[in-house]
This record gives structure tokens, C-alpha cells and sequence, in this order.
């Protein structure tokens, strides 16, 4: 479980980075707080920080039940590639939006395969637990 747990951590060690780049950003395109719209590039950068907190919220528990009733070592890779996914989606976004499929795809298609794994291998142990 300890490469779950560290992946863990730097997908959280990333959206804090994401969480610092807006808050740059507010200060390179003059966004004043708490406005969030008003500058489309300023708006691109939130828009990473917004969307990566929304999938984080899946993400996090599906990797802890992914390990749990499939595999740790499985669990820890496919949020790993999530992780990565996430670097591409940053960078391509905020540099146009257009730009940003890749690393979303990269970083969606993993989160659906951990709470795909997560809803079978728990629907697989409650029905082992009636028999």
C-alpha cells in the first residue's frame, strides 16, 4: 500500500502546485480575488486547478478501494499515469484549451478504471460475504 499512498500524495503534491500557479497567475493577468472570470488565459489556469480537484474526488477513494480489492501494485500505476495525465493537461490547457484532450484522456481513462475495478471487486466481496 505504500506506492498507493505515495501516489496519493503527489497527486495532493500536485494540485497544491496547480493551487500556486493560479494564484501567479492572478498576478500576470491582473485577475484581483475574488473574480475568477474576466481574463481567458487567467480562466484556462482555474480551470485546471477546478477540474483537477473534481476528478481527485474519485480518484482518491477508487485508488484506496482499487488496492484494496484488486491489486496495490495496479492501484499505485494507473494513478500514476492519472498523475501524469494531469502535467499534460496543465501545460496543453493553459496554453490553449484546445490543447488539453491528451493529458485529459490520460488522466480520465485511468480515475474510470480504478472505480470500475473498485465497484466490481466490491460488489464481487459483499456477494462472497452472503454465500
Amino acid at each position: 500500500m505504500a506506492w498507493v499512498h505515495l501516489v496519493i500524495a503527489l497527486a495532493l503534491a500536485e494540485y497544491l502546485a496547480f493551487g500556486m500557479a493560479v494564484a501567479r497567475a492572478r498576478g500576470r493577468f491582473g485577475v484581483r480575488a475574488p473574480a475568477i472570470t474576466g481574463n481567458a488565459d487567467f480562466e484556462r489556469y482555474y480551470r485546471v486547478q477546478v477540474n483537477t480537484l473534481e476528478l481527485l474526488v474519485v480518484l482518491i477513494p477508487a485508488m484506496l478501494l482499487f488496492a484494496f480489492y484488486i491489486d496495490p501494485l495496479w492501484s499505485a500505476g494507473l494513478g500514476f499515469v492519472y498523475v501524469i495525465g494531469r502535467i499534460l493537461y496543465f501545460f496543453g490547457y493553459t496554453r490553449a484549451a484546445e490543447r488539453r484532450h491528451i493529458g485529459f484522456a490520460l488522466s480520465m481513462l485511468p480515475t474510470m478504471a480504478l472505480l470500475a475495478g473498485a465497484l466490481i471487486g466490491a460488489l464481487i466481496g459483499a456477494l462472497r460475504a452472503l454465500a
